[in-house]
């Protein structure tokens, strides 16, 4: 009698390491730079319409939660961007043949991460300090 047996390997046979983790992050943040794009470009569009519609994005976003998640998305995108670029540079390195041994891939990998955190985090300071978050 066959064994039943998965057709593919899946999430329930392995477990997640440092590098299937990267490769699923550096996935969600190219679609968050997506959608952080397209709002970037509605808010160039309602910067087109002239005044009176930037002083009602304003009033609305100005205050309160709304305030706070919008900074708060601000600052997701930014560590998406920070982290997309980072990964795509490791992932060049690794096309030109370099660093895909393990140790190499998992120390690569940990520069990545802690690199992102670290250019975000110096980016929020600069906006806060500078008074434009």
């Amino acid at each position: 009698m066959a064994v039943k047996r998965p057709l593919s390997p899946h999430l329930q046979v392995y477990r997640p390491q440092l590098t299937s983790t990267l490769s699923i992050l550096h996935r969600i943040t190219g679609l968050l730079l997506s959608l952080g794009g397209t709002l970037l470009v509605a808010w160039v569009l309602i910067l087109a319409q002239g005044p009176d519609h930037h002083e009602h994005l304003q009033a609305w976003a100005g205050g309160g939660i709304v305030k706070w998640l919008v900074c708060a998305g601000f600052y997701v995108f930014v560590f998406s961007l920070v982290y997309h670029l980072l990964n795509g540079i490791r992932h060049l390195v690794w096309d030109a043949g370099y660093g895909l041994d393990i140790p190499n891939a998992y120390r690569s990998g940990w520069v990545v991460v802690v690199l992102s955190v670290v250019i975000t985090a110096l980016l929020a300071l600069r906006a806060m300090i500078g008074g434009a978050a």
